[in-house]
């Protein structure tokens, strides 16, 4: 039986379509629980999650923290201070004062910025394996998960779905992962669509073919604040305070895992085209394509046969 189920959480829309022997709406009911536990693990804009929690005593003293929790804070130092790397999960600070996306964005003023700059420092997360605890050694720290929870909520989820359904999709707020042959394709394969990010939701460059992988995009052109005619997207630069500044439109990066897609979007965003393909091409497990502001689209080697530009 083929179903279908969407949600409003997280501030997007999830969809999720299976196609199971077993009972879809247990499924269903089974998923909800399990997105609403991840979103009380995860979430930096719900007071009461366990992720804020752990803010709120930064400075303080360590925490003890669910295996989840610990597991992808653990995840988040290592490639945040790995190189080449925009990634930056003690970005918390610098997001909530810019606030892009939300109703209470504003421009920062420079002394702002200035005085949170000294916070966003991954390397003063202090992680303690034996004890599951984690410390942010500075009063005023806050881990921001956002580059990185839905790629890992993704995985978790569609390991579950492994188990019992033939064939499933999740898109969770354009963080796509698809397990099992597309019964609407006779060749099997899942199609997904490239923004144009100068065109409304759902005009595409071009196409994409995948099979059991996962295609996850970050990109300047839905999220950001004008102020006096200047634009300013919500991917900020924790060494300067500002979004980055970059020929890049978009990254989109397809791997067999959503967070690992998640991991190398963030990055790789605002590196110059050049090297962030290089890097691309360095990782087998890892092919990207990158959008610059004049829609040119650059592909990794291994994409050239998948990719279908829209003439």
């Amino acid at each position: 039986m083929q179903a279908s189920k969407q949600w409003k959480m997280m501030g997007t829309f999830i969809d999720l379509w299976i196609d199971s022997d077993l009972d879809c709406e247990k499924i269903f009911i089974n998923i909800t629980d399990e997105l609403l536990a991840l979103n009380q693990c995860f979430s930096a804009n719900q007071e009461t999650s366990e992720l804020m929690q752990l803010n709120h005593l930064a400075g303080v003293c360590p925490v003890a923290v669910s295996p989840a929790l610990f597991s992808l804070i653990s995840i988040g130092k290592q490639h945040s201070l790995a190189q080449p790397s925009h990634l930056n999960i003690a970005i918390g600070p610098l997001v909530k004062l810019w606030r892009i996306g939300f109703k209470q964005a504003k421009l920062p003023t420079p002394t702002e910025i200035f005085a949170t700059l000294p916070l966003l420092n991954s390397e003063q997360i202090i992680l303690d394996s034996q004890q599951q605890t984690v410390f942010l050694a500075r009063k005023g720290m806050e881990i921001d998960l956002g580059a990185l929870a839905k790629g890992y909520i993704a995985d978790y989820l569609m390991a579950k779905l492994k188990k019992q359904c033939h064939s499933a999709m999740i898109n969770l707020g354009g963080n796509f992962l698809a397990f099992g042959p597309n019964p609407k394709r006779e060749n099997g394969k899942w199609y997904v669509g490239i923004q144009h990010p100068q065109k409304p939701r759902h005009q595409h460059l071009g196409i994409l073919a995948i099979e059991n992988q996962s295609v996850v995009t970050s990109g300047i052109y839905e999220r950001f604040l004008m102020v006096d005619g200047k634009r300013y997207h919500h991917l900020l630069d924790s060494q300067t305070g500002f979004p980055f500044e970059t020929r890049m439109a978009s990254l989109t990066i397809v791997a067999n895992q959503s967070l690992t897609c998640e991991i190398w979007t963030s990055r790789l965003f605002g590196l110059p085209i050049s090297e962030a393909l290089a890097v691309i091409e360095q990782h087998p497990e890892l092919e990207g394509i990158i959008v610059d502001q004049e829609n040119q689209v650059y592909l990794s080697s291994g994409l050239k046969s998948f990719y279908y530009p829209n003439r």
